[in-house]
């Protein structure tokens, strides 16, 4: 991991009306970092996910992504980013192959290197034998793994994961994450949401928002010596408790 940060947040706010989703984030994000960012459903994080992904504009602050500026210059950013939710990440009714295809020249790829990623993907993933098969008759860990796999086809500077482990077994989501360090060990950026606290564990740093802000952002390790927890879960559930969450 090198001390160079490709996300750089200052100040971040983002209104809706009278309703303040984000309220002043202040944050960087390294190369080559697994990002946790933590926080209960309301909390803001997908709010300041959309804003980095180049989806959302922020009401005021300076948010630059990749080197490019999230007011002004989303089309840069997109184009720099791989993307992966729990939500939507393949298209069902396509063969492996065709996804990987479709994902490739969305991102820009020239055919010949659509052609020789497909070999080296399915090849990695030893899913040869699923090249023909439609993403629907795959198994869950199959489709994440090859959703994590197709997000970052372009090597992209950041991935960002949008609970990207939902629904599949422990052993598939430990495996996934074997992913997730391989491509932070290439100098990709691992910009994660979860709810599963022990995935947490895994990051390099976690943030944790709770209404709109950031209450806590360290190593898991540090984390757990401050709130003298033996888990992030732990300490979760005391900063969800705290009556003065701001640290």
């Amino acid at each position: 991991m090198k001390d160079i940060p490709v996300i750089y947040v200052r100040n971040l706010v983002k209104k809706f009306g009278s309703f303040t989703a984000n309220d002043g984030l202040d944050f960087e994000v390294y190369e080559g970092e697994i990002f946790g960012f933590l926080g209960a459903n309301g909390a803001g994080k997908t709010t300041a996910l959309r804003i980095l992904s180049g989806l959302s504009k922020p009401t005021s602050g300076i948010v630059r992504v990749a080197g490019f500026d999230a007011g002004n210059e989303a089309e840069q950013i997109k184009r720099n980013i791989g993307y992966m939710s729990q939500r939507f990440s393949l298209y069902e009714d396509l063969t492996v192959k065709e996804n990987i295809m479709l994902f490739g020249g969305i991102y820009g790829l020239r055919k010949r290197e659509i052609t020789g990623k497909t070999a080296d993907l399915l090849s990695r993933l030893s899913f040869e034998e699923y090249g023909d098969r439609l993403i629907a008759s795959l198994p869950p860990g199959l489709k994440q793994k090859l959703a994590f796999s197709v997000a970052v086809l372009h090597d992209p500077k950041i991935v960002f994961l949008d609970e990207p482990t939902g629904g599949v077994d422990p052993l598939t989501r430990r495996q996934f994450w074997e992913l997730i360090y391989e491509s932070a060990s290439r100098g990709i950026t691992v910009f994660v949401t979860t709810h599963y606290m022990d995935e947490a564990e895994y990051c390099d740093r976690i943030s944790i928002m709770s209404e709109g802000r950031i209450v806590a952002l360290d190593t898991p390790e540090n984390l757990k010596k401050q709130y003298n927890a033996v888990s992030i879960d732990e300490v979760f559930v005391k900063i969800a408790r705290s009556p003065e969450k701001i640290v």
